[in-house]
């Protein structure tokens, strides 16, 4: 079978840490821009809102007052006896300003009016008529045209008036004013004016849609912006950890040699000494051995891991059959979960042909039966299931072991993390070993999990898509 050597980039692209948290700023840095963005929008568009908008209705109020007074004036001129009676339609003159204007007796008939477009008066008097204007109140309509505006133009023209509608559209919009007339003491009628703003509504209507599309091109350069600038945070932060990362693999590289050098020179005594004549001797030697073996792991660990962030780590893929694997796997660490009477199981179809890092898949294989025998009290159990669905490969680990709380079921994959550091240390832990198994994992392109119940045990589960021919 032919082998081929690949990057871990060629197994599975992932955000390392670094770009996690330039991310992350990206988002912090153009959130406060766009935010500040739209803060400014709606400033600016309040005021103008405030300033043109506004000022219309205020005029339109100042207006329909003025001519109110007007009225009373006039009658009181002509001493009318409590009635709405004018002698000359022209008594009250429609500013160009205005779209219509009537005055309306106390009974709602209509005593004096006028309007730009004859044929909407049926609509304005149904619409005035069911409202009760308040002091200070704008009542806002929209009325739809149903003539040409030719047709328009050529009624303006006819009429010779003055007042030319700055911006003309099927759908009129108007504001319309409303002020009791009153004489001597007494409510006689009402007066209303109303006056289009058509081309104001239009005017915030693109003004809205222009601020719009500035925001959206702005957001762009503002993620441009903040890119740029949280690339230049983390030019620092990326120096100093790569510099750390540089230390920590040569420091572990290095401590290889002296320390094989010392498991040999342990062995090399052990060979020559008399063990009943030098008990004490040989127990020392043992215990030297342990920990030189504790150590040769953990620094074999930490070059793993350095070597990882790196991104120098040679995977091969390789086609081999798992389950093999796993039983030479399970029979190695049999003998330890003998010492603590603890049932192992093995579930694994007969042929389990993969492709994939023979060697790192039956590392992470050690790792999750060695961290299941050891957080397993005397008399557990612990199970390893492997099982081909589709084109996926399932590795369930199983055990009753002491489980782990739901705050650190993620936390248990970050380096040196241990949940209970007192019970680590007890039975040798370092805190690197699922840390390890999350990076074969990823690195293959799969995902891995835990279920767990603290004093129930733990179910670790793993999915990796793997090519089965």
């Amino acid at each position: 079978m032919e082998t081929k050597s690949r990057s871990i980039r060629g197994f599975f692209r992932k955000r390392d840490i670094f770009e996690s948290t330039q991310f992350r700023l990206t988002l912090l840095y153009s959130g406060l821009l766009m935010l500040f963005l739209v803060v400014f929008i709606a400033v600016v568009y309040g005021i103008l809102y405030a300033t043109i908008y506004k000022d219309q209705e205020r005029e339109l109020e100042s207006d329909v007052e003025m001519e109110a007074r007007n009225i009373e004036e006039y009658l009181s001129y002509q001493n009318q006896k409590g009635g709405l009676q004018f002698s000359n339609q022209q008594t009250l003159v429609k500013d160009v300003d205005q779209f219509f204007f009537y005055v309306v007796n106390r009974s709602g008939e209509l005593v004096l009016g006028d309007e730009l477009i004859p044929e909407l008066r049926p609509d304005l008097l149904s619409t005035i008529s069911a409202w009760n204007p308040k002091r200070n109140e704008i009542l806002q309509e929209t009325f739809q045209m149903n003539f040409s505006k030719r047709k328009l133009k050529e009624k303006v023209k006819e009429r010779k008036e003055e007042f030319r509608p700055a911006h003309r559209t099927d759908t009129i919009r108007l504001m319309i004013a409303g002020h009791p007339i009153i004489y001597h003491g007494e409510v006689i009628g009402t007066l209303y004016i109303g006056k289009e703003f058509s081309f104001a509504y239009q005017v915030f209507k693109w003004l809205l849609i222009i601020l719009l599309g500035l925001a959206v091109l702005f957001s762009g350069v503002a993620l441009f912006i903040s890119f740029y600038m949280s690339k230049k945070a983390m030019i620092p932060i990326s120096s100093a950890f790569s510099r750390q990362r540089e230390f920590v693999a040569d420091a572990s590289h290095e401590l290889r040699t002296p320390l094989s050098v010392m498991l040999s020179s342990i062995n090399a005594m052990e060979m020559t000494m008399d063990v009943e004549k030098e008990d004490y001797t040989n127990k020392l030697l043992v215990n030297m051995k342990n920990e030189v073996k504790r150590m040769t792991g953990l620094v074999s660990d930490l070059l793993t891991l350095a070597r990882s962030d790196s991104g120098t780590v040679q995977h091969t893929n390789d086609r081999f059959n798992f389950r093999l694997k796993a039983e030479e796997a399970v029979s190695s660490v049999r003998a330890m979960a003998k010492l603590k009477d603890i049932q192992l199981h093995l579930e694994t179809p007969e042929t389990l042909m993969i492709n994939g890092d023979s060697q790192r898949m039956t590392q992470l294989l050690y790792i999750l039966l060695d961290n299941a025998i050891k957080y397993t009290p005397n008399g557990g159990e612990a199970s390893l299931s492997l099982i081909m669905k589709g084109k996926e490969l399932h590795i369930t680990m199983k055990d009753t072991g002491i489980g782990v709380s739901p705050d650190d079921h993620n936390r248990i994959f970050e380096r040196f993390y241990r949940a209970d550091k007192a019970r680590t240390r007890q039975e040798g832990g370092h805190g690197l070993g699922l840390s390890i198994a999350k990076w074969i994992v990823e690195s293959h392109g799969g995902t891995i999990q835990v279920f767990s119940e603290l004093g129930k045990g733990s179910t670790f589960f793993i999915r990796i898509p793997v090519i089965d021919k």
